[in-house]
């Protein structure tokens, strides 16, 4: 975005190499970084209309269609320094939206929202990607990540050690737990030992109601652990599936 300079390696934009002589192609980029700047004494509306008036040339309508897309028109008259957080954020998006980009970085926009502003950038954030623009975010609020994410690369000290669709990586490293009584746990033990492909299980963790043990299988395969500890006549207080990419990220960058 031409905030930083590089001092080496290199980088591509929208499928080509990029250079800061290259910047007129940011016209197709919009960002936010972190918590938007605008003058407070001004109407939401009319930061918009400045900001539009500073870039390339948008549409007459085009601040009054950004409004209506962040869901600000009822608001747009009053004051930025009025606006909530969440507000304050929607209206930056709002703002990196004016060139109608085809990609849009942001960075932490969740970051200070309450319940009910997550909920609203969420909803805002798929009706982008439901529209053709690419959305990429930085974040270090996994649950999040979790809920709005296609994609996922989990940064360890400045290398991208992991990347691919979300989906795949929750799959291959979820879990099921189950709690079961403490006469019970060295035989189920043995028998969950087929599902880890030669892995020794973690010893079980005491609870107070019971022993739980992590077995690290598709959760989609929770039935099957089920049944065959039923058939061998031990039954479980507690089965859940577990899929979580803060443990995946804790197990990548430890």
């Amino acid at each position: 975005t031409g905030l930083i300079r590089p001092n080496t390696g290199s980088i591509e934009l929208l499928g080509q190499p990029f250079t800061w002589r290259d910047r007129r192609r940011l016209f197709n980029v919009g960002s936010l970084v972190e918590t938007p700047a605008f003058y407070p004494y001004m109407s939401g509306r009319d930061n918009l209309r400045v900001l539009a008036a500073a870039g390339p040339k948008v549409p007459r309508n085009r601040v009054e269609e950004v409004l209506d897309v962040v869901e600000l028109r009822s608001r747009a008259r009053d004051r930025f320094s009025t606006y909530s957080l969440g507000m304050k954020q929607r209206l930056g998006i709002a703002g990196a939206l004016l060139n109608d980009p085809v990609l849009l970085l942001l960075d932490e926009p969740a970051n200070g929202l309450d319940p009910a502003g997550i909920v609203a950038m969420r909803a805002l954030l798929r009706t982008l990607t439901g529209a053709g623009k690419t959305v990429f975010v930085s974040s270090h609020i996994l649950p999040e990540v979790q809920q709005l994410a296609d994609v996922v690369g989990i940064i360890a000290r400045g290398r991208l050690v992991r990347e691919g669709r979300l989906d795949a990586l929750l799959r291959e490293s979820g879990h099921v737990r189950l709690r079961l009584g403490p006469d019970d746990a060295t035989r189920a033990m043995e028998l969950l030992q087929q599902f880890t492909d030669g892995v020794a299980l973690r010893a079980p963790e005491p609870r107070p109601d019971g022993l739980l043990i992590r077995v690290p299988v598709d959760p989609h395969r929770s039935a099957e652990v089920n049944r065959l500890l039923a058939q061998n006549g031990i039954f479980v207080s507690a089965l859940e599936s577990e899929s979580d990419l803060e443990e995946i990220f804790l197990g990548l960058t430890e």
